[in-house]
């Protein structure tokens, strides 16, 4: 009776609850059945294959230490699927496959993708030039470039999701993907715990992996949680391995993501990374042009200048700020004049906005082609050192933080290596004609006059 199989395990059920956290034990351990056990051998069954796959690699161990302390016993450690047939390979690219003929294939949680995000009304500019064209190439051949994963960064506002959307509408009309999945990773994250509790794990895997394009929004929400990144790793690389194109956005560089298994971030990093930076003042106004065309609205070209010169943050408060100048001219029944502007949007007015360190190392990174941890890094480098001080004169010049917080922003250092980096532009600035050019581009790119700051 004391060896019975049921009897064993209800012993190593005992154990295993002092030894892990009870959500762990509800959700892994008690769906567990026992078939047989002695000496040599025990066997256990799992709900469905990927079940069993998740236990062999994360309580394997702490299921053989309760069966040893329960018997004394060490036997061998088998763990079935009560779903898949004998012998096949629990979590596999052929286990997928087979799934796929009695799922569905995309996701009941997949955003339905906005019919206003289209390349075709995407305003581009130098900002975001290199992201919309690498979109596009993306989009007319997903998972046949090199550019698999594709990830866009930015700060919020500048235009990621409609990149990302704009390519699954492409995808879509000119069927260069029929199956196009659109998640944001908080979503993700949600339909994976869903699918543990509903016991549906692999219809979760199934709809995910036979995407023909997986676009994730936001990836920084992706929480260094027991499984969810564990998942979308494997999600990754099935979908990798298949040709099949991954594209992600986020809010700064795959080296920035805090909070990530590096096997995670060296992935992201394995295809093309795009920066979308802020908009210059060309662009701004191209973009207020556009979006007051899509309203039916012409405005005058100093109106548009205003508007386009406001004091907002990004591309979606822009948008904010010319839908509030035509609600306010339609509610007074007033012509849109620069007057009439300035009197009802006093908050818009025609002044720079207060840039910040992080909006200055988005430009830096980019003209210098590396990173902001490389910036911000102990790196000696030249060419990382030359960015470095770059980026610490503008941050002087530009932000009006004090020098002790400039400093600290970049690894901790004090305000007598911000003067030094500055004291070394400065000296560049009076004897290299190139260098005093490459200083007046950065000075554009950030919407500034290079002549009022020297």
């Amino acid at each position: 009776m004391l060896h019975e199989p049921a009897v064993i395990w209800q012993s190593c059920l005992t154990l295993l609850k002092k030894e892990l956290p009870s959500q762990s034990l509800l959700t892994w351990i008690e769906p567990l059945k026992i078939k047989h056990i002695d000496p040599n051998k025990m066997v256990l069954i799992a709900p469905d294959a990927f079940f069993s796959d998740w236990v062999e690699e994360h309580y394997r161990f702490c299921i053989e230490q309760a069966v040893f302390k329960a018997t004394s016993w060490r036997p061998t450690f088998c763990i079935m699927s009560g779903s898949a047939p004998s012998g096949s390979v629990p979590g596999s690219t052929d286990t997928v496959s087979h799934s796929k003929k009695n799922v569905v294939t995309r996701p009941v949680s997949s955003f339905a993708l906005n019919a206003r995000y289209r390349f075709d009304n995407f305003v581009g500019g130098e900002s975001n030039e290199f992201a919309f064209s690498a979109a596009k190439a993306v989009a007319e051949a997903p998972g046949k470039t090199s550019f698999n994963p594709f990830v866009i960064y930015s700060s919020v506002g500048l235009g990621k999701t409609h990149l990302l959307q704009a390519i699954g509408d492409y995808c879509l009309k000119e069927g260069t993907a029929s199956n196009v999945v659109y998640i944001t990773a908080e979503k993700f994250i949600s339909d994976y715990i869903g699918s543990i509790r509903k016991r549906e794990m692999e219809k979760f895997v199934a709809a995910y992996r036979s995407a023909d394009i997986l676009l994730v929004d936001d990836i920084q929400f992706f929480l260094k949680t027991e499984g969810s990144q564990r998942e979308f790793f494997h999600t990754f690389n099935v979908l990798f391995q298949n040709d099949k194109q991954i594209v992600l956005s986020a809010d700064c560089a795959p080296p920035s993501l805090k909070g990530f298994e590096p096997r995670l971030i060296s992935r992201f990093q394995s295809g093309l990374v795009a920066s979308i930076n802020s908009p210059d003042l060309e662009t701004r106004i191209a973009i207020v042009n556009s979006k007051a065309e899509q309203h039916g609205v012409s405005l005058e070209k100093d109106v548009v200048r205003q508007i386009a010169k406001a004091n907002v943050s990004n591309i979606r408060e822009l948008e904010g700020a010319l839908t509030h100048v035509l609600a306010l001219s339609r509610l007074t029944d007033k012509s849109i004049t620069s007057e009439l502007v300035s009197k009802m949007l006093p908050n818009i007015r025609a002044k720079s906005r207060k840039l910040t360190i992080d909006d200055i190392l988005n430009v830096t990174t980019r003209h210098f082609e590396l990173t902001s941890s490389d910036i911000q890094g102990n790196t000696r480098k030249q060419e990382v050192v030359v960015a470095r001080h770059v980026t610490m004169y503008l941050s002087k010049k530009l932000t009006g933080l004090p020098l002790k917080m400039i400093g600290a922003s970049f690894g901790g250092r004090d305000h007598s290596t911000v003067v030094h980096a500055c004291r070394n532009v400065e000296k560049r600035l009076k004897n290299d004609p190139d260098f005093l050019d490459l200083m007046s581009r950065l000075y554009k790119h950030l919407g500034q006059s290079f002549h009022s700051a020297a």
